[in-house]
């Protein structure tokens, strides 16, 4: 995996962690991926004849991390029938009829994780991404909440999402403006490693395990820890694409390339 200066806010590891777990985010409807998502859940549909999750969980499993979670919601169980005893399951449709969004699907989950653990959408294409114990033993000895890998902005996102800090290895909170250049901001690629403390006060109002099944998106908790100088990011530049819709399925089966913004060299 590609490091950066923005690795530097990540110190060198001290002790050894304790084994990280992961979870996989696999409970959205996947509405702009219709009809192709009516009978079959997103995660599970097959990019080069692999669904789109095995390819999270393989990789996971590479990097020594087998103790995966996956949520989810919109036909999920599916998802169980497909990969069986080989994850450990938080299903929100079942629990309570409906998804609860990244931040109230993490805090569901907390109960499965470790105090720190991968997080990765189940929608993401990136064959190239190493999840490494390194990256797991340096954010851990660190003082952050959240570690994100950003990406160059793809066509559907030009705007990006978060500030990088190269010299200090912080994501910024950065909101679009007119007076701030596109390039100044990043897309966030769905895959991080987080502390579980973020998912609870004063970040949250939610309680840890979310027994009441609360919705919540999970970038304003990430904004405010931004804020306060909690999060740190690094650059990814693999092959990397949020399968969004039909027509980029049906480019990346194709072996077709898909856009991102230029960016100043």
């Amino acid at each position: 995996m590609p490091h950066t200066a923005a690795t530097s806010a990540l110190s060198s590891p001290k002790t050894a962690p304790t084994p990280a777990r992961a979870l996989l985010l696999a409970a959205g409807r996947g509405e702009r991926m219709r009809p192709l998502t009516d009978h079959l859940p997103k995660p599970l549909l097959a990019v080069h004849g692999k669904p789109l999750l095995q390819w999270q969980v393989e990789a996971l499993a590479a990097g020594g991390f087998g103790e995966v979670v996956a949520n989810t919601a919109w036909l999920g169980e599916k998802i169980e029938q497909h990969f069986g005893s080989a994850l450990r399951y938080s299903h929100e449709g079942q629990d309570f009829g409906f998804a609860l969004e990244t931040a109230g699907g993490i805090s569901r989950a907390l109960p499965l994780l470790a105090d720190v653990f991968w997080v990765a959408a189940g929608d993401v294409y990136a064959p190239d991404f190493v999840f490494g114990a390194d990256a797991v033993r340096r954010f851990q000895a660190s003082s952050m909440l959240a570690h994100l890998w950003l990406v160059p902005n793809p066509e559907h996102n030009p705007r990006g999402d978060f500030g990088l800090d190269g010299a200090t290895g912080l994501a910024l909170n950065l909101p679009p403006s007119p007076a701030q250049p596109d390039t100044a901001r990043w897309t966030y690629s769905t895959i991080g490693l987080y502390r579980n403390a973020l998912f609870f006060p004063p970040w949250t109002d939610i309680p840890p395990g979310n027994p009441q099944g609360r919705k919540a998106a999970l970038a304003p908790l990430l904004r405010a820890a931004m804020d306060h100088g909690r999060v740190s990011a690094e650059l990814y530049t693999g092959h990397w694409t949020d399968v969004g819709t039909p027509h980029r399925l049906e480019q990346l089966n194709a072996g077709l390339p898909l856009s991102t913004q230029p960016r100043p060299t």
